[in-house]
């Protein structure tokens, strides 16, 4: 991947030494930084970067990344790395404050960055320079391989590029060109191996998926939502790792949008923890974490919405949320991602290219499938659905214009010798659902949208 940045004339001197950082807010965390850059002889700008490359300078209260990583600086302790284990060393400090306590995390995470650089002969001098901290950077991701070392490192210079204004630590943005030294080569990315043409193809390690034939083997009938908990870059490293056992078929940057793909549509990714649904889905991870909602950009929703479109046209999924669903709808899912600051509406709009985002099915709910219809002119359909596990019909009105604005709407549905039951009102983007137990009766069912309305017969009454 080409690291995008030029050196900004006035920012860096001639021999690209570190200048002096823009003023911070007095903050704990931003002292911590301050603190931590002293102590270990580290560029505290990079020192921040690197944290927000990896959490947004969000410790999650001490709880682990998918990939066990902790804190701020997210240190890590999972089979093949142990950077939370080297932080207690280093700092002397226990683990358990490691992982809860931030100024901890940030000392921890200066002293690995600084032993890493060590390692490397960095001396006094080379460690004044931000950019010849590139592979100390790249080692301290713990990447399984150049490729993926390089998506990390390059990660943090560009989050220093833009610069940082969060948790009340501030960085201005100071465009570096790096010394990337033996990884200088640009990595080769196999283009012509990925499904989706927008992609770049990393493969996922072999001991995290299941080589198959799909859709011969399977039918691919769904696509499923993630949030990595964890970076792009730590994510990717994570899936190219044998311990990790999981993987997904695609990973997207939450900054602009990237896509990398991991495993082929053809094989089954482990991301449902179903069986069945790793089967028949294909898995999209989006970097970020469920609790915060700064991860969640518009780069990274049309990116996605574009990547979910073209595979639901290749696959033949339809384009409605009975389909395109989030982990936490896979049955026996423990997880809760993409969470509740994933906006569903806004990412259904941009799959349909514009459509009303919601389907019938999602609005009646589970075990409801639609068994008459009726075209409201230009404005609109009506559904009338039925669950044969419950013998109850639903009826779902769903507009195909002015999507997003309250309009006129509604939806009855009236079971015969009964009480019509209506909802009416200004709705976005659909009326209803009305739902009436109807096993063996007849039901009389309609709606209006815009100037168009329907009322049926008493009917499907067997």
């Amino acid at each position: 991947m080409k690291l995008r940045l030029l050196l900004v004339a006035g920012l860096l001197a001639v021999s690209g030494h570190q200048t002096a950082h823009a003023a911070t807010t007095a903050g704990p965390l931003s002292a911590a930084f301050d603190k931590a850059a002293a102590t270990y002889d580290v560029p505290r700008d990079l020192l921040v970067a690197l944290g927000y490359a990896e959490t947004h300078l969000d410790g999650h209260g001490g709880r682990p990344s998918a990939s066990g990583g902790y804190g701020v600086m997210h240190l890590v302790s999972n089979p093949t790395t142990r950077t939370l284990e080297d932080a207690a060393k280093l700092t002397s400090q226990p683990a358990a404050k490691l992982k809860s306590d931030d100024a901890a995390n940030v000392l921890g995470g200066a002293a690995v960055l600084r032993a890493r650089a060590d390692a490397l002969k960095l001396d006094a001098k080379a460690r004044k320079d931000v950019a010849r901290w590139y592979s100390a950077v790249a080692a301290y991701g713990h990447a399984p391989n150049d490729d993926a070392a390089r998506v990390y490192a390059d990660a943090v210079y560009e989050t220093l590029a833009a610069g940082v204004d969060a948790a009340g630590v501030k960085v201005a943005p100071r465009a570096v060109q790096p010394d990337r030294g033996t990884y200088a080569d640009e990595p080769r990315t196999l283009a012509a191996a990925t499904d989706y043409a927008g992609a770049l193809w990393k493969a996922a390690g072999t001991s995290n998926y299941a080589v198959s034939n799909r859709p011969a083997s399977d039918k691919i009938d769904r696509i499923i939502v993630h949030v990595t908990q964890g970076s792009y870059a730590g994510t990717i490293s994570w899936f190219q790792n044998s311990s990790a056992k999981v993987s997904a078929h695609y990973v997207v940057r939450s900054s602009d949008g990237q896509i990398t793909q991991m495993v082929r549509e053809k094989d089954r990714a482990w991301h449902a923890g179903n069986s069945d649904y790793n089967r028949r889905s294909v898995g999209i991870e989006h970097e970020g974490y469920v609790s915060d909602a700064s991860w969640f950009t518009d780069q990274m929703y049309r990116a996605s919405a574009a990547l979910t479109r073209d595979i639901a046209d290749r696959h033949g999924i339809p384009k409605d949320r009975t389909h395109i669903i989030g982990h936490v709808q896979v049955p026996g899912s423990d997880h809760t991602d993409p969470g509740s600051y994933w906006n569903w509406t806004k990412y259904m709009s941009y799959v349909t290219g514009g459509g009303n985002p919601h389907s019938p099915e999602e609005v009646c709910g589970s075990g409801y499938r639609v068994i008459d219809s009726q075209g409201l002119g230009t404005a609109g359909t009506v559904y009338l659905l039925y669950n044969s596990s419950t013998g109850a019909n639903c009826v779902a009105t769903m507009k195909a214009t002015s999507l997003g604005t309250a309009t006129a709407t509604s939806a009855f549905l009236e079971v015969q010798g009964k009480t019509r039951v209506t909802d009416s009102g200004n709705f976005g983007y659909y009326a209803g659902p009305v739902r009436a137990t109807a096993a063996d009766t007849c039901v009389k069912w309609g709606g209006k949208a815009g100037s168009t309305s329907y009322e049926s017969l008493f009917e499907h009454c067997g």
